[in-house]
């Protein structure tokens, strides 16, 4: 199975793709960040950001949805987010990487679970604050810089899906995959 990734900064309209995708047939891995920070605030946690245990509970639940993938007969898989995400979370909220997201990045290297090609998704030009997502515009353009300079720097090539609409966008990446286009 092919596995490619989704990424961006947050509110480009990732999770609307990866909705049209399954509606086109493809599996899919929802990404993490947003359920982490979700379960952080029922429990009564403010800022689940603000500690290093963050990212490991992120990179836990990716890896928990990613492995749901292991029976599936499907040639083509799209996951929103990657543990390269989580690793570009760490760098901007300013932690090392832990161990276990140092591990999981050679893990993933070695066994070339992702496809080198990943789809980023380009900003929208604005953003839509929810309870999950809390970040400034200007923040979430540095984020989405940070993104693209880690996965770069990791040797991933980089398919750039500019604003559109959710249906053209979807149909960008299916026909890059199928060779389409």
């Amino acid at each position: 199975m092919k596995h490619f990734i989704l990424t961006g900064a947050p509110g480009a309209g990732k999770t609307a793709i990866l909705r049209q995708l399954e509606i086109l047939g493809f599996p899919v891995v929802e990404e993490a960040a947003t359920d982490v920070i979700a379960l952080a605030s029922a429990k009564g946690v403010a800022e689940p950001h603000a500690s290093p245990a963050f990212i490991d509970a992120i990179l836990d639940l990716q890896n928990r949805r990613r492995s749901t993938l292991a029976l599936s007969p499907a040639e083509i898989a799209f996951h929103d987010r990657s543990a390269v995400c989580t690793l570009a979370l760490a760098d901007f909220l300013g932690f090392a990487p832990s161990p276990v997201l140092t591990q999981n990045l050679q893990a993933i290297a070695a066994e070339r679970f992702y496809e080198k090609r990943v789809f980023f998704i380009r900003n929208l030009g604005f953003i839509k604050n929810t309870d999950a997502r809390r970040i400034n515009f200007e923040d979430s353009v540095r984020f989405e810089q940070v993104h693209e300079q880690t996965y770069r720097r990791l040797g991933y090539d980089l398919v750039i899906i500019e604003p559109g609409g959710v249906v053209d966008r979807a149909r960008r990446i299916v026909d890059k995959v199928t060779g389409i286009e």
